[in-house]
């Protein structure tokens, strides 16, 4: 493993360890202890069950992704979604080139073709999220318990800010996707001063990329049906959250989970190990914050949240590894490379000269 990528581990476990600690301040170990004896295992059960049914989800919408380019079985889609998701949870980003690597392995598409397919599945991720985000602040109504202050304002701050990022780079990958032919000549001509060797992987890889973002270009029954899709990867998550409020006694009703996931996706951002710490805290702040909910019972549902939408992906991930004829070790080699890759296709203009 380079120093590069130890430092950027080091960092993300020591930020992790400073947002459990905040998490866990005030918090007391019986309580604690007393509010997971009280909760319903039936409805935890059904935590873990919603979260399978997100990653089924995932994976038919990204087979309706990927269609325009080629067609992949369910399983294989399947058996990649487990093993990238896994992976990333253990490598931080691991994912990222796992699951074009495992696509591009059994189909006739390219890694960077397959990672188009990702960052639009991300792009659809964060619309859905702010959608639902939005009926919550403005179309359904505010719940009983919700309490006014800073948090609100925040997450609507950011909301509008997201919104308009994502739909900035939604309309950019459009342009590439329309244009890849005036954006691999410009790309040529500003690697011209560098080596051949180093810029050409990186205008081809930029070409199979533009080609991954076929979908763009989908009918609207195609487009419609992915929105749908996006809608039921998301409900799922929701569903879980409401069932793990439920278990430990808390009351919300089913829209007070949309503001939670604006909260708890802005927490996963923060660049943690498995979103140690950053899921936590999200979740006990929107609890607490928001919904004026005690910290003891906030911290425990936050603990059983983070575990019960990770242990699924976890253990389905480690069965279909060894199908996938993958290991931690190989996978850990495939993001170094994968990262020294990008340095090599980057040149530095001062060695260059």
């Amino acid at each position: 493993m380079s120093a590069g990528r130890s430092r950027r581990l080091v960092v993300g476990a020591a930020l992790g360890l400073v947002l459990l600690a905040v998490f866990l301040r005030g918090v007391d170990p019986h309580a604690l202890a007393q509010a997971f004896r009280a909760a319903d295992p039936l409805l935890l059960a059904g935590v873990a069950f919603a979260t399978v049914l997100t990653y089924l989800a995932r994976s038919w919408r990204w087979g309706h992704l990927l269609s325009p380019v080629v067609h992949v079985p369910f399983g294989h889609l399947f058996s990649a979604t487990a093993v990238g998701f896994m992976t990333g949870l253990v490598i931080p980003r691991a994912g990222e080139v796992v699951r074009p690597y495992l696509l591009a392995r059994r189909h006739p598409i390219s890694t960077a073709t397959g990672f188009a397919s990702i960052i639009l599945e991300r792009l659809l991720d964060l619309i859905t999220v702010i959608f639902l985000f939005g009926l919550y602040l403005y179309v359904l109504p505010a719940p009983a318990a919700q309490v006014t202050g800073p948090l609100l304002d925040t997450l609507k701050a950011g909301g509008a800010l997201a919104a308009l990022l994502a739909l900035t780079v939604l309309a950019l990958l459009l342009a590439l996707h329309l244009r890849a032919g005036q954006a691999l000549a410009l790309a040529e001509r500003v690697f011209r001063p560098f080596p051949a060797r180093l810029t050409r992987p990186l205008v081809e890889a930029l070409r199979a990329f533009a080609s991954g973002l076929a979908v763009l270009e989908a009918s609207p029954a195609h487009l419609m049906v992915i929105a749908g899709q996006s809608m039921l990867v998301w409900l799922p998550i929701a569903l879980g959250l409401y069932w793990n409020n439920l278990a430990f006694g808390l009351d919300l009703p089913f829209h007070a989970t949309f503001l939670l996931l604006a909260a708890l996706t802005v927490g996963v951002a923060v660049p943690t190990p498995g979103m140690v710490g950053g899921f936590h805290a999200a979740y006990l702040l929107a609890l607490t914050e928001a919904f004026g909910v005690d910290r003891q019972t906030a911290a425990a549902a936050g603990i059983a949240s983070h575990a019960l939408t990770n242990v699924p992906v976890l253990f389905l991930g480690l069965v279909f590894l060894g199908r996938e004829g993958l290991s931690m070790g190989k996978v850990a080699q495939m993001s170094e490379q994968q990262g020294a890759h990008r340095r090599e296709a980057v040149p530095d203009p001062v060695e260059a000269r």
